[in-house]
Order: structure tokens, then C-alpha cells, then sequence
């Protein structure tokens, strides 16, 4: 049995849009482009997770939004504020809360949460995770209490700009 985790940092945002606090921030029109062409993608490829979970900041829900739209998606989705400005081990703990129903979760959030976060599940490495990208990690185990250091394989690591 093996468990899959897609992580998927938020689209471009709109530095130059007027918002309050950092949370508030909007997506910007390259970001909106390329979280539809993600969204499409993952339905394309069989990949849509049985649920997913998004930091609550304005840009990360708004990715999250647009990519299921475009690719018809229908999962459930939830919304939580601790993926945001999140450490590995608050990512961790969102994980150990989902549903062991769920073999394919995917967690919207944020970076360098996101590239800290495969580094650590890999056991090693180096990834960066520019904005809306996906990235998919597979782990041997039954439970989603049994996510840690060193056991995901990162099975793979999508820029949109390789489909736009």
C-alpha cells in the first residue's frame, strides 16, 4: 500500500495589487495561466489527489480554485491556516490528520515550506519549487501517520512553463 503527496506552491502573485497583509496578496495573471494549465494537466494525467488541503492565504486558496475548475476537478477541498508560513513539522502534523481513506492528498502551500519539506521526505537532497509548480511524492506506508524523514520517492516535479 503506498500513499501519495502532491505539493503544489501557490501561482504568481500580484505584488502590485493593493492588499492588506501578506495573507491577502492576490495571484497574478501569469499565476492564474499557469494554475489552470496544472490543473488541466494533473486531470489529464490521472493524477487529481481524493483530497486536497490549502494554506489560507488569498493566493494559495486562489490556485487551488482555479486549478480544479479548469481541470474538473471534485475532490474535497479544505482550508486551513496552518500551511501557512508553515515549518516541515507543522506540515507534518496537517498530514497526520488526514483520513487514512485517502491514498492521494495534495497540500497548496507555500515556499521555502515546499522545498524544505521534499528535502526532508527524501531524506536529502536539493529542490527548488518556483511558483506553481507540483511536485509528487510516493511513500511505502498504510497510514498517513507514517509519513517521515526519508521514506517519499519524488516520482515527479512539474514546472508549468514546460505546458504553457
Amino acid at each position: 500500500m503506498t500513499k501519495r503527496l502532491i505539493l503544489f506552491r501557490h501561482g504568481k502573485s500580484d505584488w502590485e495589487a493593493g492588499y492588506g497583509r501578506d495573507r491577502d496578496r492576490p495571484v497574478a495573471e501569469r499565476g492564474i495561466t499557469a494554475a489552470k494549465t496544472m490543473g488541466k494537466l494533473l486531470a489529464a494525467a490521472g493524477q487529481v489527489p481524493d483530497l486536497a488541503i490549502t494554506s489560507s492565504a488569498v493566493r494559495a486558496r486562489t490556485t487551488l480554485e482555479l486549478a480544479a475548475e479548469a481541470g474538473g476537478w471534485s475532490c474535497p477541498v479544505e482550508i486551513t491556516d496552518d500551511l501557512y508560513e508553515a515549518s516541515v513539522k507543522q506540515v507534518l502534523e496537517v498530514i497526520y490528520q488526514v483520513p487514512d481513506q485517502h491514498s492521494s492528498v495534495m497540500l497548496v502551500g507555500h515556499q521555502p515550506t515546499w522545498s524544505d519539506a521534499i528535502t526532508y521526505f527524501m531524506g536529502g537532497g536539493a529542490v527548488q519549487m518556483p511558483t506553481a509548480v507540483m511536485a509528487c511524492l510516493e511513500f511505502e506506508v498504510t497510514t498517513w501517520a507514517k509519513v517521515e524523514a526519508g521514506r517519499g520517492v519524488l516520482l515527479w516535479l512539474l514546472p508549468p512553463r514546460l505546458f504553457v
